[in-house]
């Protein structure tokens, strides 16, 4: 009896707390992105005014995001019947939005980031190799004028 009451306290501390800190990390996300989005992130390996480059520096930004315990255990659920599993999906979202920012900051005064490539990889935290948290890396090519 005592598990299921550890359990079921687990659960739902996680579900508070994790659904504070998304919501917080999400506003700080669309805020700091509204402030960027002067700053041009393409996928082209060119960059449009290749005549006027003055410089250029490869820069990157990553974040390693952690999955709290009511996530993991929808995650488990949905797992066992199969189908798209939400919970995950917002956060790699976070993850992927806050690489992309991270390299944006480090650019500086660029003018555009060009050729920008993503890759995302799962951090296991147990002998099942259940994800415990989700690092993304974001990297491009800088171009200042």
């Amino acid at each position: 009896m005592f598990e299921l009451i550890l359990f079921a306290s687990l659960l739902i501390v996680g579900y508070i707390f994790g659904s504070i800190v998304e919501r917080r990390h999400f506003a700080s996300i669309r805020e700091r992105e509204e402030q960027m989005r002067g700053l041009p992130t393409i996928m082209l390996k060119r960059p449009l005014k290749p005549e006027e480059v003055h410089q250029y520096k490869l820069v990157n930004g990553s974040v390693v995001i952690s999955i709290d315990y009511f996530k993991k255990f929808i995650a488990s659920l949905v797992n066992l019947f199969g189908g798209s599993i939400s919970s995950y999906e917002t956060l790699v979202d976070r993850a992927r939005r806050e690489a992309i920012l991270r390299m944006k900051e480090d650019a500086g005064s660029a003018s555009e980031i060009i050729n920008i490539r993503i890759e995302t990889s799962s951090i296991s935290k147990s002998a099942q190799q259940n994800i415990g948290a989700v690092e993304v890396l974001a990297y491009g090519t800088a171009i200042y004028r």
